[in-house]
């Protein structure tokens, strides 16, 4: 079957959420994610949302953000950002979905400027929730674009935590967890070896090894087990695009 990068994004997102998971569900992309987890391997899985919510059942609407009307009519739970936020720091999400401006090779991401920090060229969003989710989520994925600009050796500004200097440096600053997937629009990374340094662990059918590598900011290492990226069968297709039924996220 014919399916977008957008598709193959998403498909990609929602295979990261086991079945019985409570996920932080995160905005963009992964408010589609969730859904066809849902609705496939993971019929158990819960959903947090930043804004307050949490739901069993995929919205009945497409969601465009994670406060749209669908998204709270029939939330199992309906409360503030204290209360899931404070999920978090008792340790009871089990993934955690963000995005970013940028991201480097040990998964740290920066959200909140680019350039100086006194006169940046760019002044981004900031955190939100993010920094939260990252430190404190069991393990996170993090979903942005594949670009050269995007994926740095380094970012300007660690806005959400990673492995931060690779090795042992996210756990001695009292951190558990972890980026666990990188998914982008040619791959997936993972992180591998003593220094939790993210890998090439499979390449989205249609591209190829040294494309990823021309569109990464540094010299970007391959997981042995190197494979294609499995797309997305019917019954996630299906379940996607039921979701996203104006194809907005498609």
């Amino acid at each position: 079957m014919d399916y977008s990068a957008q598709e193959m994004m998403i498909v990609a997102a929602a295979r990261e959420i086991a079945d019985g998971e409570v996920v932080f569900v995160g905005m963009r992309l992964p408010l589609t994610a969730f859904g066809v987890a849902r609705a496939t391997h993971a019929p158990n899985a819960v959903g947090l949302f930043e804004c307050g919510l949490a739901r069993y059942q995929p919205a009945d609407g497409v969601l465009h953000t994670m406060g749209d009307p669908p998204n709270q009519l029939g939330a199992a739970w309906a409360t503030g950002l204290a209360q899931v936020m404070g999920l978090l720091h008792a340790g009871r999400v089990d993934a955690g979905f963000i995005g970013g401006a940028e991201i480097d090779r040990f998964g740290n991401i920066n959200t909140s400027y680019i350039g100086d920090r006194a006169n940046p060229r760019v002044k981004l969003p900031g955190s939100g929730g993010a920094a939260d989710i990252a430190a404190m989520s069991k393990r996170l994925v993090a979903i942005i674009n594949h670009e050269k600009r995007r994926l740095v050796e380094r970012v300007g500004f660690v806005t959400s935590p990673g492995y931060l200097s690779g090795g042992r440096a996210r756990a001695d600053a009292g951190l558990a967890g972890g980026p666990a997937a990188v998914i982008t629009d040619r791959c997936i990374l993972r992180p591998r070896g003593a220094e939790n340094e993210l890998h090439l662990a499979t390449i989205h059918r249609g591209h190829t090894e040294a494309e990823v590598r021309e569109n990464t900011g540094w010299a970007l290492k391959t997981a042995p087990d190197l494979a294609e990226t499995p797309p997305p069968s019917e019954a996630e297709l299906a379940a996607l695009r039921r979701l996203d039924r104006d194809g907005f996220w498609r």
